[in-house]
């Protein structure tokens, strides 16, 4: 069985973020890009698979420009099989993502598609769903536990009521949640192999895809800055500044 993972190039988590001075978007120049961390756990989870012997083959699937492919041989150091890049210059939406996903359905056959539930820079989290409704397949999301045997992908979700687990025949889209598993690192040598392994690079006009936007972001902003705590000397002073000034009670 082959596994799709779709690894996505986004800032790295540990940067602070600045906003355009224009207000367009998120500055990304000269800035520190890396996978997208739930998109590392979905990798991490389909390697294990594969370790399992329950996967014959994983594929890293990413979307964006050519140097998203830093990003795809990331995977492969941790372990993946090969990569392919579906390039383009321009923003691609959840949407279009879906459909592009969905046309390396129809070309690889994989019995299993894992993503990460969101990505950190838009935070959509509807690429799973739509994946779903677009080949057919059934979708579990927000894995905290996953295991897959015959023919059949048992899911393990944390909700508000505690822990669901919910079954789905294979093919099947599962998206990741944090605390599914914790992504190996990539060792020195298989980071240096992976530098010279030859990817699947196409642009995204060979798929055929309708990849419009039909989103326009209107304004970008920094959230207002947080005011500093202050002391109060009584519980009476704490009840009035929360009734007067914080407007809570």
């Amino acid at each position: 069985m082959k596994i799709i993972v779709a690894v996505k190039r986004v800032v790295d988590f540990n940067v602070k973020v600045r906003v355009k001075s224009d207000g367009t978007g998120v500055e990304t120049a000269n800035v520190k890009m890396s996978m997208n961390p739930f998109d590392e756990i979905a990798v991490e989870e389909a390697l294990r698979l594969r370790e399992a012997g329950v996967a014959t083959e994983v594929i890293a699937v990413s979307i964006g420009p050519a140097q998203a492919q830093e990003t795809i041989r990331t995977a492969i150091a941790m372990g993946a099989d090969r990569g392919i890049l579906v390039r383009t210059d321009n923003a691609v939406e959840p949407l279009a993502v879906a459909k592009v996903l969905s046309a390396l359905v129809a070309e690889e056959q994989p019995g299993l598609v894992i993503l990460g539930k969101q990505a950190i820079d838009d935070d959509a989290g509807q690429v799973g769903q739509m994946l779903s409704a677009l080949v057919g397949w059934p979708v579990a999301t927000f894995a905290s536990k996953l295991v897959v045997a015959d023919g059949r992908a048992e899911v393990t979700r944390e909700v508000d009521g505690g822990l669901q687990t919910v079954e789905v025949k294979l093919p099947a889209v599962v998206t990741t949640d944090l605390r599914l598993n914790q992504p190996r690192y990539a060792t020195l040598p298989n980071i240096m192999k992976a530098k010279s392994k030859r990817l699947d690079d196409r642009p995204l006009a060979d798929l055929g895809v309708d990849a419009a936007s039909r989103l326009t972001v209107l304004k970008t902003e920094e959230p207002p800055r947080r005011k500093g705590g202050i002391k109060v000397g009584s519980v009476a002073e704490l009840v009035e500044k929360l009734r007067d000034e914080a407007g809570v009670l």
